[in-house]
């Protein structure tokens, strides 16, 4: 079986001068890749690290971060792959958890300098030992390296050297990256992954989107996280297919790139593509190569990925899993397109899911509960958490998700909501992605959000968060006229609206939900905090 390390030298032999990456004018090929690699794993092994310690990676989407992940493989030690939207916070945790011994990173992480942050974390009891700090993209030629504040120089790699790190590499099965959870719920887990999932959830995808090795991806996901991994750091390098990334997610940025590029495969989660369909730019933009969107880490809402195809022409794809299972079902190229846009796919045989009621007893399909699954795309589990792992993995060994899903008699599935995301109401659960579904279909809304706000009478009662598009707003009194015009049923009616600029993102692009559920209990007792979201 192949790492990832080994593609990349077969393209690089095969095709030197072929593209694996473009962001902005920046190029990186095949032959720059694997070199690139090799001088950042030297650098690594010079800083006298054992194999199997932990380094910490904080880059913002581009070729460097995919470097770097090959190159921590190459020196045998496992990245820990850290968001490009993390704060402070999440960075110490992330690296305080796994015991990291190095970061690589920038010079700066936003306004942070990320050496006087290194400094600070070590005198706080971190064991982090060095901080590796690139200037720049790996590849060009301005690019700077340095090593605990000394310059590195940028020295091919001797015969030595590369005999001691092929002795040193990671094998597919062996853990490589520490990935974190999205953070939608306070602070993220630590997900353990090998190279082996990666391989079998990539034949899923070609198998789903027809994907080609004349394909040119763009993955507007960050790559640390699983979808972002697949999608930008594995399957267009198994393919020898170009990616397109970008620093920063922004509509107009990413409407530019996939015409500019001819891409034919994006990357992007539902808020994204919304804010694309939302974009000026998009009725103005060479779509006509775009032939596959895949999406999901939130639910596909059924107009906007309607629109979407009949604006581009493209097919809107999804698998359905998390990071910690892989993928469960997906739909396909072939599926119908009702099928497509209103479910998650069919289940997947290779990942023989089963459906749990809330005791822990199976129930048969078609049916509604709890999925677990065990196949081939499944993670070694959270990294030291126990108390984690025994939530996530039964004593059978199936891998639980924590949604609520029905599967219907054709084998389809659709998800109905997340076990702890159902709002009590005078002891009637409402579902949240009911609401949210209803309120996204008022003209003036963007993306919304449904959770509970406490209520001494009731419970808790729906509070929707939303986001407006440019130039409208929204009132409560309106919605609900609106809502009961469509015929919406009164439970999924939110009784408490609140209207912000943005709603928050965890590191992953989906709504961070903790934040709004602690900003609405705050909203319940008090209109003035000043803590609460604006």
């Amino acid at each position: 079986m192949d790492t990832l390390s080994r593609v990349i030298e077969a393209n690089a032999a095969r095709d030197p001068h072929g593209l694996a990456f473009a962001a902005g004018a920046h190029r990186l090929r095949w032959a720059e890749y694997t070199d690139e690699a090799d001088r950042l794993a030297a650098v690594l092994l010079g800083l006298g690290l054992e194999r199997g310690d932990r380094v910490g990676v904080l880059f913002p989407d581009g070729p460097t971060v995919h470097v770097a992940f090959v190159a921590t493989e190459r020196a045998g030690v496992v990245a820990v792959g850290i968001g490009p939207r993390a704060g402070r916070q999440e960075i110490d945790h992330l690296l305080r958890r796994t015991g990291a011994t190095a970061l690589v990173s920038p010079p700066t992480h936003g306004a942070v300098d990320t050496a006087a942050l290194v400094a600070e974390l070590r005198d706080a009891g971190l064991p982090l030992r060095h901080h590796v700090s690139i200037d720049g993209e790996l590849g060009a030629a301005t690019t700077t390296v340095s090593v605990d504040g000394a310059p590195s120089p940028r020295a091919r790699i001797d015969e030595t050297t590369k005999s001691r790190l092929g002795r040193r590499r990671l094998g597919p099965r062996d853990l490589w990256l520490l990935n974190s959870t999205s953070g939608t719920t306070g602070m993220p887990k630590c997900v353990m992954q090998h190279q082996a999932r990666w391989f079998f959830f990539h034949r899923l995808a070609l198998r789903s989107g027809e994907l080609r090795p004349d394909d040119v991806f763009l993955s507007a996901v960050p790559a640390p996280f699983g979808f972002g991994l697949w999608t930008s750091h594995f399957t267009p390098a198994i393919l020898g297919a170009p990616t397109v990334v970008l620093p920063k997610f922004t509509a107009a940025d990413t409407l530019a790139a996939i015409e500019e590029h001819g891409v034919t495969v994006l990357a992007a989660v539902s808020t994204q593509f919304r804010m694309l369909l939302d974009c000026p730019d998009t009725d103005t933009t060479d779509l006509s190569r775009l032939r596959a969107l895949y999406t999901g880490g939130e639910k596909v809402p059924y107009a906007r990925a309607a629109e979407f195809e009949a604006r581009t022409g493209a097919s809107v794809l999804q698998f359905y899993g998390s990071n910690e299972t892989g993928a469960l079902c997906g739909t396909t190229t072939r599926d119908p397109r009702e099928k497509r846009l209103t479910t998650a796919g069919k289940v997947l045989d290779e990942m023989h899911v089963r459906l749990f009621d809330e005791a822990g007893q199976e129930v048969a399909a078609p049916g509604r509960g709890r999925p677990g699954c065990k196949g081939g795309t499944l993670s070694l589990g959270y990294y030291d958490d126990d108390e984690a792992n025994r939530e996530l993995i039964r004593d059978d060994g199936w891998f639980l998700l924590g949604d609520i899903v029905r599967i219907d008699d054709g084998g389809y599935l659709t998800v109905e909501g997340r076990v702890g995301d159902f709002i009590i109401r005078g002891g009637k659960n409402v579902s949240a992605l009911l609401v949210e579904e209803a309120v996204e279909s008022h003209p003036s809304v963007r993306v919304a959000a449904a959770v509970a706000m406490p209520d001494p009478t009731f419970g808790e009662r729906v509070c929707a968060y939303v986001e407006l598009r440019d130039g409208t707003s929204l009132t409560l009194d309106a919605l609900t006229t609106h809502l009961d015009r469509a015929g919406t049923s009164k439970e999924s009616w939110p009784e408490k609206l609140v209207v912000l600029r943005e709603l928050p993102r965890s590191s992953g692009g989906k709504i961070a939900k903790k934040r709004l559920r602690d900003d609405a209990a705050l909203r319940g007792e008090s209109v003035d905090d000043p803590r609460l979201l604006r």
